[in-house]
């Protein structure tokens, strides 16, 4: 009985998020000017596709359909998982980040819980470490708990860093990790990142 009643609220109770942390390394002016302006810029509640973008559209829809099936079971309220996609959609391709990456990592980061926070204090879907909100936000660390926010932190963060590791995928995550150089982080990145793919996509 007692060990029933452990178990019950162990599962009962929050996880901490499992991930590591970025690291704070000195920034130039021109690149902390550059991800200022990327955090700053306002972004549309939702894609947007000209009247002429009509397969540009279909295929976003497949995916968001199909990505939403998938998701049900960790976000069950529709509204709320559709937005959350449409956001995850909308900053991974303006970062330049295919959508089923930022899902993967976001998978490992947090469980897709909003309110995760790491033993080191990364906050968010995407576990972005507060000393961001000062170097290219606002200052205001509780900003990255609000969804769009948090996704756009953390696709400009890793876009930063695949930029810097001149487009080495593996460094880029361990660095987004804290873990630079070591398998696990990206590793399993990776192989969250393939439950997130539409059938034919490698």
């Amino acid at each position: 009985m007692k060990r029933r009643l452990l178990l019950s609220s162990l599962l009962a109770a929050p996880l901490a998020a499992q991930a590591g942390a970025q690291v704070e390394e000195p920034l130039a002016d021109s690149m902390r000017s550059a991800l200022t302006a990327s955090i700053a810029q306002a972004a549309p509640p939702r894609p947007k596709f000209e009247a002429s973008q009509v397969d540009e559209r279909m295929a976003y829809l497949r995916w968001l359909g199909a990505m939403s099936e998938r998701l049900k079971k960790r976000k069950t309220e529709t509204q709320i998982r559709i937005e959350f996609l449409e956001t995850v959609w909308y900053e991974a391709k303006r970062a330049g980040l295919e959508p089923s990456l930022v899902l993967g990592l976001v998978q490992v980061e947090s469980g897709f819980r909003k309110y995760a926070i790491s033993i080191a204090g990364a906050r968010g879907y995407m576990q972005v470490m507060p000393f961001w909100a000062k170097l290219i936000g606002d200052g205001d660390a509780a900003r990255l708990f609000h969804m769009q926010s948090n996704l756009r932190f953390g696709c400009v963060i890793l876009r930063h860093y695949l930029d810097l590791e001149k487009g080495d995928l593996f460094l880029a995550l361990g660095r987004y990790n804290g873990s630079r150089g070591r398998p696990e982080y990206p590793n399993a990145v990776f192989a969250a990142r393939r439950q997130w793919l539409l059938p034919g996509e490698k």
